[in-house]
């Protein structure tokens, strides 16, 4: 199979949108995605952008993206964040994946970040085991924190 992995354009946005789609699918909530095509194309281009992506073409069809940005780490300085990688799922097991997180390693060492970090379902068992025969490290024993839109508009309203 001839993959192809690239910086994504303004113009895969759609594709992207429709991968976001499917991830939030298979994680068992379809209607939590508010993102637009808009905001990804506002967002992820420009001046200042919020995010990076990489795209992976097959046949020039985007079956899988990853999604990237820096953040700040008190302990380690600038770390580079996996927002989202995503195959689309009839394309699982094409070795789409490993060459999307290769890029997203090499973008990170070539950006001098001192870590790369990003998360997993605790369910999503094949995720897991991919990441981990990548060398990644799993921390079972941290718990991931949200405060989402109404839960800042609470905390808002109590100040």
């Amino acid at each position: 199979m001839n993959c192809t992995i690239r910086e994504a354009l303004k113009s895969d946005m759609p594709k992207v949108l429709e991968l976001i789609h499917e991830l939030a699918i298979f994680e068992k909530e379809p209607d939590a995605v508010e993102v637009t095509v808009e905001e990804l194309e506002q967002k992820g281009f420009g001046e200042n952008p919020n995010f990076h992506c990489f795209v992976a073409e097959v046949n020039d069809v985007v079956e899988g993206i990853a999604l990237v940005y820096t953040r700040f780490s008190t302990w380690k300085g600038v770390v580079l964040h996996l927002e989202d990688l995503i195959v689309r799922q009839s394309m699982r097991g094409h070795g789409l994946g490993t060459k999307l997180l290769d890029e997203v390693i090499r973008y990170g060492n070539a950006l001098g970040v001192k870590r790369i970090c990003w998360e997993v379902l605790d369910w999503n068992t094949p995720a897991i085991d991919f990441y981990e025969s990548k060398g990644a490290d799993v921390k079972r024993d941290w718990d991931v924190v949200h405060l989402d839109e109404q839960g800042i508009a609470n905390y808002i309203s109590r100040l």
